[in-house]
């Protein structure tokens, strides 16, 4: 669906502008991302081969010795960029209407749930079914707990941990330990994780 500026809805979307969630484009991507993540989440462990090439298919680049255990979900899929050796536990939701970036060997929990998808703050604007995408860049070797939440515009610096149950509004620096809701910076006298 075009607007005065004839873009569509799926441009705006991608370059990151307010929105709706409608139109035979993203309508089309929608689907074709429920149709891959169905059969990924069919497969079981003996299927390596096939679960690749679904990957490879489904999202917009994966490394070497990626594992996301099913069941996954996503978006759309081609807004996901997986680095080599990355891992995903158990039931991950990668909402990527934003890039979501993820570098070699970050470590992701069961449950987490990397959240691109935003709304704007006025009513007004909720009520024309307006929404907006800001990208998630996790660095490497990032370790995040299970049950996590990471918001829509964080970024996680590389080494960073991310305490199990953790709601990430903000960015996180490089090789620091966050925890809580919202998440914060681990004092030195709490116990580990």
């Amino acid at each position: 669906m075009a607007e005065s500026d004839g873009r569509s809805e799926k441009e705006k979307m991608l370059a990151g502008e307010l929105y709706r969630a409608t139109g035979p484009e993203i309508a089309a991507d929608l689907l074709r991302a429920e149709r891959l993540f169905r059969v990924y989440n069919a497969t079981g462990p003996a299927d390596a081969e096939q679960r690749s090439a679904i990957l490879a298919e489904l999202l917009g680049a994966v490394g070497e010795d990626v594992v996301l255990r099913p069941p996954f979900y996503c978006d759309y899929g081609y807004n996901i960029r997986l680095g080599n050796g990355v891992f995903a536990n158990f039931g991950c939701v990668f909402l990527d209407v934003a890039t979501i970036a993820v570098d070699a060997g970050a470590q992701i929990g069961s449950y987490v749930q990397l959240l691109t998808a935003d709304h704007p703050r006025d009513p007004v604007l909720r009520r024309q079914g307006l929404e907006c995408g800001k990208p998630i860049c996790i660095g490497s070797n990032v370790w995040i707990g299970s049950g996590a939440i990471i918001l829509p515009g964080v970024t996680v610096g590389d080494d960073a941990i991310i305490g199990a149950g953790s709601v990430v509004t903000r960015d996180v620096p490089a090789c620091a330990t966050v925890m809580g809701n919202p998440a914060r910076p681990r004092r030195t006298s709490e116990p580990g994780l």
